[in-house]
Order: C-alpha cells, then structure tokens, then sequence
C-alpha cells in the first residue's frame, strides 16, 4: 500500500511539473518570438496535458495492458491500481492546468 501511494504521489506531481515547467518555459519562448506570453502559457498547457499524463504514467502501452491482462483474468486489483494512477496523473496535469490558468487570468 504504502509503495501504491508512493508512486500515485509521484505520478500526481510530474504530472504536475510538465504542465508548469512546459507552461513557463513557452511563455519564455513567446517573450523571444513577442508573441503574447500569457496567452501563450495557456495555450501550452491545455495542449501539453494528455502529455503530462503519458509522461507521469511511464510513457508506454505497458499500463493499459496490465489493466486489460489483469482484467481477462479476473484479477481486478492490479488493474484498479493501475486507473488510480493513471486518474493521479490526470489530478496533476488538471492542477497544473487550472494553476495556469489561474495566473494568466489574474489570480482572484
């Protein structure tokens, strides 16, 4: 259990950071090229979430097909486990987002 939070906690926060370090650095990017930073930080992260999450759960196919060999033979809890993850790295790169969103709109 222990190792299941720790990697969901994990997972939540790259998830996180390549949705804020993406957003930043494009805003940065923007500044060079005077395109409007703002705009651009965005634009970036709603475009840079599927990533995010790809990224936080590995990067590979690997986890859908523990859900769908898990699943096949009857065993539910590894392929549970393996959609909490993947919903912890979604939470992330949705924070992330909405944190974006937050600062380009001016706070409250």
């Amino acid at each position: 259990m222990i190792v299941f939070l720790s990697t969901a906690v994990i997972d939540f926060f790259i998830a996180f950071g390549v949705i804020i370090g993406g957003s930043l650095l494009a805003a940065i990017g923007a500044v060079f090229v005077s395109y409007p930073p703002a705009s651009t930080m965005l634009d970036t992260a709603m475009r840079l979430k599927i990533w995010a999450i790809v990224v936080a759960i590995g990067g590979t196919i690997d986890p859908v097909r523990v859900i769908e060999a898990n699943v096949t033979e009857g065993h539910l809890s590894p392929a549970v486990q393996q959609i909490l993850l993947i919903a912890c790295a979604f939470l992330g790169a949705h924070l992330g987002t909405e944190l974006i969103r937050w600062i380009v709109r001016g706070g409250l």
